[in-house]
């Protein structure tokens, strides 16, 4: 072979590789969002609401496993404002987490870009406002990450998609409400139920087709039961984890929560009831939307599907939870299954109880952990201890059991080290229903149970297959154990999901830490870093 001939199969080569790395570079998605007030009526009366591109809920973000995602967040309301990206793992990068611990907010008539990727993620999440009470009034959309088409899934493609943010929805406007809070009280019981930003949508199929329905509670205080007049859900996914496909006639969602189902449109051709109602309430919300079968004639009639018979009855929850199951043979965002990670069989490292309760400090309602009801700062914690600036948080307050004493303020950070593998149990001895969110991880849930939790509650945690998530729900006078394996830097945001008990304390930090700095645990600080507080006159 001659020399030409060589140079023209090295060249041809080395084009092909160079368009295999070309394909193989993860997309990257750029949106510019402007954040704004708005008038609408969601229950009915004018209120003031935040809109995002002008609308309400927000843009869905569609988005592929990996994708990297540029988003200019412009701020046109009179307060400063964060957006948090519910779900998504953000690793290495708590920098981007949108939450008061890791960034400055953005102030008015001012802008942040947001830099993150889909890294290893599939699944049904959302996003919504951190700030203030900024999500009593909106701000929050949809973020569905989507399979590589290479990665295969455990269910035929379905014939379309839905996205369903159904949430609790209150008439005062949010600064009101922050008042209310301010002042030491609590904003009660809402005032109905919004599915979609509003009180009446409608979903369109076709008869004998099957549909993905994704699911969220983007509320700020109740529980949901969610079904379909005549249909049964079948769950495939929840919060990234492919499951055992068990089939429900009702589902709970519990705030913060996500979850994906399969409903296959084979009824007769008409229109059928989409229900939501709230859960544990002494007065419940109900909120329709309809099913349209495209080749109906006739709307939906009879009875509004009821809610499980008893609103009180807990044991019912707690059961189909426990019915939440990890399909450990599904490959999940990567080629590798779930189940190849036997976290069942891994000793922690170290075990953490916390305790909610709601203490009178001060002469006002808090919520607290531990006893310490956590305090933001001026500084956020990220850049306080990248700039090893003191004086802003402490290691020291929050103690890794709970203690009988009176609750007290304070920034509260936990230690741990990277690639711990810590169990946490949530201890709830409130008669209130409890959902706790971890940013930058998911973790198994593995137990639940009524009562107090002892060591020999360890003989009923579920170490075969128990359901990965980020955000797990904890009943009245009840406890609820998860594993986590730590194996993303950074200071992670370990919160109650109802928003009210966030906003008055019930939540602190977990600083996941390696001494040594490395871009293979962390990334750097951003370019664009907001500085704020004591962080200002520092340089990145």
């Amino acid at each position: 072979m001659g020399s030409a001939t060589l140079l023209h199969l090295l060249c041809l080569v080395i084009a092909l590789v160079n368009v295999s790395l070309v394909q193989a570079e993860d997309a990257y998605k750029f949106y510019t969002w402007t954040v704004t007030y708005g008038n609408l009526s969601p229950l009915g009366s004018p209120q003031q609401v935040i809109l995002i591109n002008g609308q309400f809920p927000g843009p869905r973000l569609d988005l592929i496993t990996n994708d990297n995602v540029i988003l200019n967040l412009i701020n046109k309301l009179d307060e400063p404002f964060l957006l948090t990206w519910n779900g998504i793992k953000q690793r290495k990068n708590s920098w981007q987490d949108g939450v008061l611990g890791t960034n400055c907010p953005i102030p008015p008539n001012s802008n942040y870009t947001y830099k993150f990727q889909t890294k290893d993620q599939i699944g049904t999440y959302t996003y919504f406002p951190s700030t203030q009470l900024h999500k009593a009034a909106g701000g929050f959309g949809g973020l569905n990450v989507y399979h590589r088409s290479v990665i295969p899934i455990p269910y035929s493609n379905p014939d379309g998609d839905f996205t369903l943010l159904i949430g609790d929805w209150y008439k005062n406007n949010h600064k009101t409400l922050r008042q209310t809070l301010d002042s030491g009280k609590s904003i009660g019981l809402p005032d109905g139920l919004l599915i979609n930003g509003q009180p009446h949508s409608t979903f369109t199929g076709n008869q004998g087709k099957t549909y993905m329905f994704r699911i969220s509670n983007v509320g700020l205080s109740t529980s949901i039961n969610f079904r379909i007049q005549g249909h049964s859900l079948k769950l495939v996914e929840v919060e990234g984890s492919h499951t055992v496909q068990n089939t429900y006639d009702s589902l709970d969602v519990h705030v913060g929560q996500s979850v994906s189902l399969l409903v296959t449109l084979n009824q007769p051709p008409k229109d059928y009831y989409i229900v939501a109602s709230t859960r544990f309430t002494e007065t419940p919300l109900t909120t329709t939307a309809v099913l349209h079968y495209s080749n109906s004639y006739s709307s939906a009639l009879g009875p509004v599907p009821p809610a499980p018979v008893d609103k009180y009855d807990f044991d019912w929850s707690m059961k189909q939870a426990r019915t939440y199951r990890w399909n450990l043979t599904a490959n999940a965002a990567r080629p590798n299954p779930q189940g190849s990670f036997h976290y069942g069989l891994i000793t922690p490292t170290k075990v953490i109880k916390l305790a909610n309760s709601a203490p009178l400090i001060n002469g006002k309602l808090r919520y607290a952990v531990n006893s310490v009801s956590y305090l933001n700062p001026d500084t956020p914690l990220k850049l306080a201890d990248y700039f090893n600036i003191p004086g802003i948080f402490s290691v020291n307050l929050l103690q890794n059991t709970p203690s009988s004493g009176p609750g007290y303020i304070g920034t509260s950070v936990l230690p741990t080290s990277l690639h711990d593998f810590i169990e946490i149990i949530f201890q709830n001895n409130e008669n209130t229903i409890q959902s706790w969110h971890l940013d930058g991880y998911d973790f198994w849930v593995i137990g639940y149970g009524l009562g107090q939790w002892t060591d020999a509650s360890r003989k009923t945690y579920n170490l075969v297959d128990a359901l990965t998530r980020h955000t797990a729900q904890v009943y009245p006078k009840s406890w609820t154990a998860i594993l986590v394996s730590l194996d993303n830097q950074g200071m992670w945001n370990l919160r109650s999901a109802i928003w009210e008990r966030q906003y008055l304390g019930q939540q602190f930090y977990l600083r996941v830490w390696n001494a040594q700095r490395s871009l293979a645990n962390e990334y750097d600080i951003p370019n664009n870093v907001l500085l704020c507080g004591k962080a200002v006159g520092h340089h990145p």
